[in-house]
């Protein structure tokens, strides 16, 4: 097993970095009260509480202990993994708590690397995905006077364990949209990490937002069945693009970064994912669908240091910021960014419902979506 850990202090070179990358504002959303047609043990993220200003015991963080567990994918995944340790390393500088992350280079390392953190004594264990849940589960059953957040998982029903999710739908559906507008052959790709329920969300948004904007496009799908392969995630994506599509979206984590290249190299476009991914390649990254988890992960954070970390599920959407699309926004027409600022709100208030199931997803649009 690599264990990784940071010092505490970070370099100004580090925080301007940090800053580059989205880690500037925590106003993605914070923990609340659940809502009164929340689904129980559910709390919803409100538009009041991502404004909220920091803790106020915020100068106490130096007595808090924070441990970030990466999936395979590793903490410079370009994506969710290090938008969470960008987070972290916010909270780091805003409220003083001391933070380290540890690397997992196959699923065998999940258990032993939380068990590092738990024998250290850290208050607080974060797990960077879904693939973590089982592992995350047992030492949460094991230690329930630890603390632990979950990215991406909704299983856990634990009082020491506070679940972060995310309506990945909502901001795949914007950069699907983008899609459907910019193809110029009326064929677009889409590459996941994982066919299952939580990875099809982005699926299912991506196909219905590109099939909204352009009833005419084909779409490409493939399932890479990593999160770490760049060689599948390029593979795939040349693919497509022997097949036509002039662009490629990848929910793929590290095996994206494949995807990206091939897309470089053949002169279309992609799509990134989890962060602004433009700055991998400002030419061919036409836009990402972003989900805040630096912000979830600051909040929890903030949150742990108030005494106001509930356990439950915590939603993060697109009224709140918890998802987006990338503010970088050079490769689009002005046409195309009125269309999808125009669909945003539409989404926002509630006029157009993306579609979070493949029911709903075949109830609007056909048996398009392949990859269940």
């Amino acid at each position: 097993m690599k264990k990784k850990i940071l010092a505490v202090l970070l370099t100004a070179a580090m925080t301007a970095a940090m800053t580059a990358c989205g880690g500037g504002s925590s106003d993605g959303g914070s923990t609340a009260e659940p809502a009164a047609d929340a689904p129980e043990g559910e709390v919803e993220v409100s538009d009041e509480d991502a404004e909220a200003p920091a803790a106020d015991a915020a100068g106490n963080g130096a007595d808090f202990k924070i441990g970030l567990i990466t999936d395979v994918g590793g903490v410079n995944d370009g994506s969710f993994n290090q938008s969470a340790w960008e987070g972290l390393q916010r909270a780091m500088a805003d409220l003083g708590v001391e933070a380290n992350y540890l690397e997992s280079a196959t699923d065998a390392d999940y258990v032993p690397n939380i068990e590092t953190f738990i024998d250290e004594e850290y208050d607080l264990i974060i797990s960077v995905g879904y693939m973590l849940a089982d592992a995350t589960k047992a030492a949460a059953e094991a230690n329930p006077d630890v603390k632990f957040a979950i990215i991406d998982d909704a299983t856990i029903e634990l009082d020491n364990v506070s679940c972060l999710m995310f309506k990945q739908e909502q901001a795949s559906y914007l950069v699907g949209y983008v899609a459907g507008l910019m193809t110029e052959t009326n064929n677009i790709g889409f590459v996941i990490g994982m066919a299952n329920d939580n990875m099809n969300l982005f699926g299912y948004g991506y196909c219905a937002g590109a099939l909204d904007a352009n009833p005419d496009v084909t779409i490409q799908q493939f399932n890479a069945n990593s999160f770490a392969d760049s060689a599948t995630g390029k593979t795939n994506a040349n693919t497509a693009i022997t097949n036509g599509a002039d662009i490629v979206f990848h929910a793929a984590g590290a095996t994206g970064l494949g995807v990206i290249e091939a897309c470089q190299e053949a002169g279309v476009y992609a799509i990134g994912v989890d962060s602004d991914q433009s700055g991998i390649a400002p030419n061919t990254i036409i836009t990402s669908a972003m989900k805040r988890v630096d912000n979830a992960v600051y909040d929890a954070v903030e949150s742990l240091i108030a005494g106001t970390l509930e356990s439950g599920i915590h939603t993060y959407d697109l009224p709140v910021g918890g998802v987006d699309i990338a503010p970088t926004q050079d490769l689009l027409t002005d046409e195309v960014v009125a269309a999808v600022e125009e669909v945003k709100t539409k989404i926002i208030n509630g006029e157009v419902v993306v579609p979070s199931t493949k029911d709903e997803f075949e109830a609007a649009h056909g048996d398009v979506y392949q990859l269940d």
